[in-house]
């Protein structure tokens, strides 16, 4: 979509940086003296909140309020019945749970004790699951047991002995279940008589220690596990409370989004945090709620991700859309060809649009309020030219980068330095993947993005697109490799390329995989691979689209080439080739007749 941004722009929305000002002065302070000092870490910050709100509502859930005192002494049960069972420092403790309270309380308690909380996505199963818990190597797990069947299918694979405590589905605040059923303890009852008093351990850790692993897709292969440093979670707790979305003491925001990503933990549980604010949560996004529970909690801003505004204007147009009490909404993914409009059906004014990855040295945000931007990046970087076709920078005879001209779609790159470092991954071996070295000079290092954004004016950028080995869909990041590994374990399957396509009217690309079927077969039992698919996949990475191919297009060095297949993607006039679909609420793959892809293309299913 064309769109520029002048100064003219800036001057016009000047308040809006203006009363971001004394945040920036926060964070710059933060930045010259605060690593240097052992209070800036994760629990020590919510600690000190806690003393400065004890009686403030943290977590608003459903009909539960539970306030930063009770939150606190929560956390504290835990982490003293956890140290007591031998958890420490250097511990891994996996986090498998859907959004409630008990995943944040059980997340700092995990923390307070200078563990590392592994935040395991909650709708990963089978192969995929079994890959992330290995990848971490937890000591220990903490489960809901509204996902403990999935932990359970893969517990004798694991290649470490882990003890397995499970959380009951309840609320554990007032009563944490009397049942202890099967071997798994339950750590709600066994850590109810434990001291509520902070632990004298909590005071030992340092910005260096492990806080977190966030995992993330990456660019290539099944998911990776970023580190999280408490140094990087405090300077995110000062940045995002006070300069990004600096939140008052009375405002709540809501949120939909699974608590085992950044965009949650970080941009809408900080902030709030941080002010002594409200965070409502819901156990999962419901278009048809949304707006209930926003009236329900007076929620006065939430967090979101691009679909899940275009979910929200893809619902009936009501009389009542405009009368809500949200003033403010932060968050990623909102697309330019929607932003002005959903601003306008629901009255919401101040859009706090970020850009960022859980690995990433780069966060850019909207300071000025202005449409269709993700605003500037905090920190050194720079957008470079691509080949079309490989998808890698283009280097200049004397094999330096070739910077992106203004409106030009350009890949991001941020420089590496020790104000903004690239903390990498917990397996090490992944780090140099996202680097590109002897950029513009020799020594230099930047993080690679994998994301292509174009400079629109005035140093602010808009999002175009991911580079080929990620694609989102349903409001998440699905790496191509990790379908690509577990397709070919298909029986029928001898290789497999995925890719995403656009649908129209979709926010996002669908996942499409095109397969190369063992000698002797020709087409597919649609049942059967899907079942197979939906078994060891996250249901967004289920793809929607599969095309049987004879051989695959391949660079000197074996790579797929994949730039035809996302060209032709499942328009059933360019390919002669099998395709197959499965449509919304159906569980199989069916033929692409001619008639379902007119209905698709005419937006007739709302995938």
């Amino acid at each position: 979509m064309s769109h520029s941004i002048s100064l003219k722009d800036l001057v016009r929305n000047r308040s809006y940086f203006t009363q971001r000002i004394t945040g920036l002065m926060a964070f710059a302070k933060y930045q010259k003296t605060g690593a240097k000092k052992n209070k800036y870490t994760y629990p020590k910050l919510v600690e000190e909140r806690v003393k400065q709100f004890p009686n403030n509502i943290i977590i608003k859930y459903e009909d539960r309020k539970i306030s930063y005192r009770q939150f606190n002494k929560a956390a504290n049960r835990v982490a003293h019945y956890l140290e007591g069972q031998g958890v420490g420092f250097g511990d891994v403790v996996a986090l498998l749970m859907e959004n409630r309270p008990e995943y944040l309380i059980y997340q700092l308690a995990i923390t307070k004790l200078g563990a590392t909380a592994a935040l395991i996505n909650n709708s990963q199963k089978g192969q995929v699951l079994l890959h992330s818990m290995n990848l971490v190597k937890p000591t220990s797990v903490v489960v809901g047991d509204e996902v403990l069947q999935p932990l359970i299918d893969v517990l004798d694979e694991l290649t470490v002995a882990v003890d397995v405590y499970r959380v009951p589905d309840t609320d554990t605040l007032i009563q944490p279940s009397d049942d202890n059923e099967g071997e798994y303890i339950n750590i709600a009852r066994a850590s109810w008589n434990f001291p509520e008093d902070n632990l004298i351990i909590t005071e030992k850790i340092t910005p260096a220690s492990k806080a977190w692993y966030i995992f993330t897709s990456g660019t290539t292969g099944l998911p990776k596990a970023s580190t999280q440093s408490h140094e990087r979670m405090a300077k995110g707790f000062i940045a995002y409370g006070q300069l990004i979305n600096p939140v008052k003491e009375d405002d709540v925001i809501y949120s939909t989004l699974p608590l085992y990503h950044s965009t949650a933990q970080i941009s809408a549980w900080f902030p709030c945090v941080c002010n002594g604010a409200a965070f409502a949560i819901s156990r999962k996004f419901s278009a048809s709620k949304f707006w209930g529970d926003v009236n329900y909690h007076q929620a006065t801003g939430f967090g979101y991700v691009g679909e899940l505004c275009r979910y929200l204007l893809s619902k009936p147009k009501h009389q009542n859309d405009r009368l809500n009490s949200i003033r403010f909404i932060i968050g990623n993914g909102l697309r330019p060809e929607i932003w002005c409009e959903f601003k306008d059906r629901f009255d919401i004014d101040d859009v706090r649009e970020i850009y960022g990855a859980s690995e990433g040295n780069l966060v850019a945000f909207n300071m000025f309020n202005l449409d269709q931007t993700v605003g500037m990046v905090l920190g050194p970087h720079q957008l470079v030219k691509v080949d079309q076709e490989t998808e890698e920078p283009i280097r200049n005879g004397r094999g330096r980068l070739i910077k992106a001209k203004k409106g030009e779609p350009g890949l991001l790159l941020g420089k590496i330095n020790s104000d903004v470092p690239f903390e990498g991954y917990s397996d090490k071996s992944k780090n140099e993947s996202k680097l590109i070295r002897n950029a513009f000079k020799d020594g230099d290092a930047y993080f690679n993005s994998g994301d292509i954004l174009r400079n629109i004016g005035c140093k602010h950028l808009q999002f175009c697109d991911r580079t080929g080995d990620t694609f989102r869909w349903r409001g998440e990041n699905v790496s191509t490799g990790e379908l690509e590994n577990i397709a070919n374990n298909y029986p029928d399957v001898e290789e497999s390329v995925a890719y995403g396509v656009e649908i129209p009217n979709t926010n996002g690309k669908a996942g499409m995989l095109s397969i190369k079927l063992k000698e002797g077969g020709s087409k597919i039992d649609g049942r059967d691979l899907y079942n197979f698919l939906s078994d060891n996949l996250p249901s967004y990475c289920v793809p929607v689209f599969i095309r049987i191919k004879d051989e695959f297009e391949k660079t000197p060095t074996f790579k797929y080439l994949k730039t035809n297949l996302k060209k032709e993607g499942f328009d059933i006039n360019q390919v002669s080739c099998p395709v197959y679909v499965t449509l919304p609420g159906e569980k199989e793959y069916r033929p692409l007749t001619n008639k379902i892809y007119n209905d698709i293309s005419g937006s007739c299913y709302r995938f």
